[in-house]
Parts: C-alpha cells; structure tokens; sequence
C-alpha cells in the first residue's frame, strides 16, 4: 500500500491511496479513542521507553518524562548527535528510528487501514520547504531503518499545493501561494499550476517559527500570573503545561474571549490562569506579521505582482488571529484549506499515485557550495555549486550534476562545504548559514588510501601537481547532494553524501530555549 506521511513537529498524519481517493488515517488511542494522528513521543522512565500513544499517555505520570517536537532537533543533527535527557543520552536517529517503527505497528495493528499480514508500505514523506540536507537524510533513514520502503521526499508545501489543485480543478494557468504554518517551521511556496502540472516558482521560509511558539506564549502568559518562568519548571511540567497549551490554543475561535489554563495539570496547587484572548493575540501579532512579511517577500522576490490564491494550510494557521490578519492583506484571495491538519498528507498520498498523472517540478531551497582558496592561498572565496532555485529532477530522471576539474598543488584537499539561504551582492554566503562537516581527499599518490589525513598537515606537494582532479555533485530528486571526487590520472576515487555529520561527541539538550529569531530567517 501508499502513503503520505507529513511527519510534523507536534502531528503525523498519515493518508492512504485508495483507488483514486485518499482518505487520511485514523488512529485508536492508548483510552480506545480515535485520532486522525499519531503524536511523535517519546516517554521514558529510567530504561522504559513508550512511543506514539502510549508515550502521550504518560504525560500526567510524573514517573515519566515526556519529550516532544523532537523534529526542530534535526536542523543541528547528524546521525551520530545525542541527546541529553535527564541524566542519560540517547541516540537521536535511535528516537527518530522507534517513532517511525511505533507509527508502522500502528499502522498495522490501530488504523483504520485494512493491511494484508506482511504487507508492503511504501511512503512518500514531507520535509519542510527549507529543511536542509540532514533534515532530508534522516527523516528518510529513519523509516527506512523502521521499515518501509520510501519512494521519495517532497517539501510539504508543494504537497499542499497538489491537494489544492486535486480539488479545485484549474481554469488555465494558476498562480498560488501556499501558506503552510506547521507546529515547528513556516514555509510559502509560489506555485504555477494547470489541470495536472505543478511549477514551483519560488520557497521562503521560517525555520525557527511554527505553531510551538505560540504555545510557549501562551505558557508564558499564563506563568507570568504565578510568577514563574517555563526555564523553572522540570522537563515534565514543561510538557504537561505546553500541551495544555496547545489543546487550549487549537480550542479557540473568533468569539472566544478569555483563555484557562489549568496551571494544576503542571503542578500541585497552582491556580487556573485566565488569559485574555486580546492579550494573547496581541503578542502573538509579531509572529504572524513575520509569515506575512515572508510572503509578501516571496511575491516581490518572484517578479509577479498578482497571484490567483493564498492557500491557507497546517495546524498552526488554524489561529483566528492569523486568518484576520491574512484576510486584512489578501482580501477574497485569501482561502483556508478544509483540511488545514491533513492537506500535506494527502498531497504526498496523491504524488505517490503514479495513476493520479501529477508532474511536480520543484527547487533546491538553499544555496549549497564549498569555500575555496584564490590568489594562491591569499584569500578564500565562497564556489556556489548548486543555487538556491535550481530544478531538482523529477522522479525517474537522472540527478542534477555539476563537475569542477583542476590541476591541485597541496598534498590534501581540504573541502569545507555550507548551506546557505542567500549570497550577498558580493557573492559571500549570507542569512541562515549551517555548516557541515569537511571531508579530505589525498591528492598527493602517496597518501591515497590512508585513513589517517586529519591528522597529516595541509602544505604545497610537488607530486600532487603532476595529477588531475575532477569533482562531480549530484543533486537528486529529494534535495540531497552527493559528492564524487577522483583523480583522473590514478583513478583513485571516493563519493559522500554531503551533509552536517556530526561526531559521536556531539550532544544536544531535549529541551532548548526557542531560537531567536530575525528577518534574515526568511530571506
């Protein structure tokens, strides 16, 4: 059977296809309810670990500590990060690794899904626009790692966008904005599209903003009431408070006009917090004028001053402020998505489809290349191999690729590659930047083959001179970047996959303050 996974910070929603439809998933809780989600948790007690459910069963037991939207994790992660929870670690992709295998038991065993015993799932999986190559490469191999076989990886507003255009049948060519607030990152595509074709024009995106962060306000609010701080509270009440936060945030509507939060769910004997919903929506302003400015960025970026419709989609927008201040800008063009929690999964369900006939052709999201040195060492500039808006392939197509060939003079290439979100008038990387790990190739005969160059200093080599190096990337349909590197006259060769591998040492707390946020996120 096919799937669509959108695999959200705070939800996973999973939809099937079925013959041409494609209903989303239901789910039987851990109390025998039903859910159209699965919760990506995880609870543990000493060495007991519970997952999916089971794990958001937990969240009362002070015994057990909850962690959530492990997913905003994975910006800084690689498959050997750590993470710190309490007085222990615990593998990162080991996490990521048993959600992906609790969501399959599931599945299997609590969905409204009729699987044949051992039935095959393959799997089309959402990312953000923005997500940069370890967030592709380790949503990927976790379910893998957990068993199903991935078709592919598709950026969760062109998802969007293939929803949109499934129920809305097209009067010649459209322009579309998709507005996609998730529980962990903001993300817009602008999207030309027909009856069965989909262009993705332009990304932007929010990395460090989603529908988390107006939880922690509202707990934040809320505290402030009792003078306490969230940093205050242990790793459990923090939960606890941020999910009553969330139930109470995804309860509002346009006329509700105060906000309780049972402060006594997170500690014995602490009050129940009476928010005004003007209060709240006034400091949560700022937040949603930051999507806005992101569009509109994305508009005057893109050359086009008028567009069809702004399609409204994921949990986080389903915020009344948001839809006033959307509507305040976009007027009649502004339209909400019925399935505002489920519309990325059914467009992943839809693009698995191969029968359903959609063409999607997407982007790179970032800009991606490697520092270099000219003048003969005297500076280092900044080689830009694969731009942000360059074609990805579409499935069944060979990958993108690029080559740079040179005559080397050191011993040993010293490769320091980034991703970047754009290069400045004077072609240096600029806005968010992550940088990866550097990798080394022998370019002197005599170390090829040596597992030691770490530790073998970097100088001219008269040897190296005499050999001819050539490059080759690749950029695959999923936005992941592989690396060739040969020396054309020894015909000694090695290949990565590029990305943010971070060392074993590598550890990261479960729970971290919100990032800081600043317009150059969504440039």
């Amino acid at each position: 059977m096919k799937l669509g996974i959108d695999f959200g910070t705070t939800r996973v929603v999973v939809a099937a296809v079925d013959r041409g439809n494609y209903p989303v998933v239901s789910f039987e809780t851990a109390d025998g309810a039903t859910e159209e989600w699965f919760p990506p948790l995880v609870a543990i007690r000493g060495d007991e670990r519970l997952y999916g459910w089971e794990a958001y069963a937990m969240q009362a037991d002070p015994c057990w500590t909850v962690i959530r939207s492990l997913k905003r994790l994975l910006d800084e992660a690689g498959p050997n990060t750590r993470l710190e929870i309490g007085h222990q670690t615990i593998g990162l992709m080991e996490l990521l690794r048993s959600i992906a295998g609790a969501l399959l038991q599931s599945l299997r065993e609590r969905s409204s899904l009729q699987l044949k015993p051992g039935e095959k799932l393959e799997v089309m999986l959402g990312v953000p626009a923005n997500a940069n190559s370890n967030q592709r490469f380790l949503t990927a191999e976790a379910f893998r790692q957990a068993g199903f076989e991935v078709l592919g990886i598709l950026n969760e507003p062109s998802a969007a966008s293939i929803e949109f255009g499934h129920r809305n049948a097209s009067k010649g060519l459209q322009r579309l904005v998709v507005y996609d607030l998730g529980g962990g990152t903001f993300d817009a595509s602008l999207v030309e599209h027909d009856d069965k074709m989909h262009w993705v024009v332009a990304n932007e995106g929010i990395a460090t903003l989603g529908g988390d962060d107006f939880d922690h306000l509202l707990a934040e609010i809320a505290l402030e009431q009792v003078g306490l701080q969230l940093d205050e509270l242990s790793q459990g009440e923090s939960f606890r408070l941020l999910e009553e936060c969330r139930v109470k945030k995804e309860s509002l509507h346009p006329n509700t006009r105060k906000i309780t939060v049972d402060l006594g769910v997170v500690r014995e004997g602490l009050p129940v917090a009476s928010v005004p919903v003007s209060d709240y929506f006034e400091r949560a302003r700022p937040y949603v004028e930051e999507t806005l400015h992101a569009v509109n960025d994305l508009i005057a970026k893109s050359g086009l001053d008028v567009i069809d419709t702004l399609y409204v989609t994921g949990g986080g927008s389903e915020l009344p402020l948001i839809g006033r201040v959307l509507r305040e800008e976009f007027g009649r063009k502004m339209k909400r998505s019925s399935h505002s929690r489920s519309a990325t999964a059914i467009g992943l369900a839809i693009q698995a489809d191969a029968s359903a006939g959609y063409e999607l052709r997407d982007q790179f999201t970032r800009n991606f290349g490697v520092w270099r040195e000219a003048d003969c060492g005297r500076r280092i500039i900044f080689d830009p191999l694969f731009v942000k808006g360059t074609p990805l392939p579409a499935p069944g197509e060979s990958s993108a690729a690029i080559q740079r060939r040179y005559q080397p003079v050191h011993n040993i290439g010293h490769f320091r590659y980034l991703e970047c979100s754009y290069v400045n008038e004077f072609g240096q990387p600029a806005g968010d930047i992550t940088i990866w790990d550097e990798i080394q190739f022998p370019f002197d005969p005599a170390l090829q083959g040596r597992a030691d160059l770490q530790s073998i200093s970097v100088e001219l080599c008269e040897r190296a001179r005499g050999e001819r190096i050539e490059e080759s990337y690749r950029l695959s349909p999923e936005g992941l970047v592989v690396v060739a590197i040969r020396d054309l006259v020894s015909g000694y060769e090695q290949s990565w996959s590029l990305g943010r591998w971070a060392p074993k040492t590598t550890t990261i707390k479960a729970t971290r303050k919100r990032k800081s946020r600043s317009r150059s996120n969504s440039a």
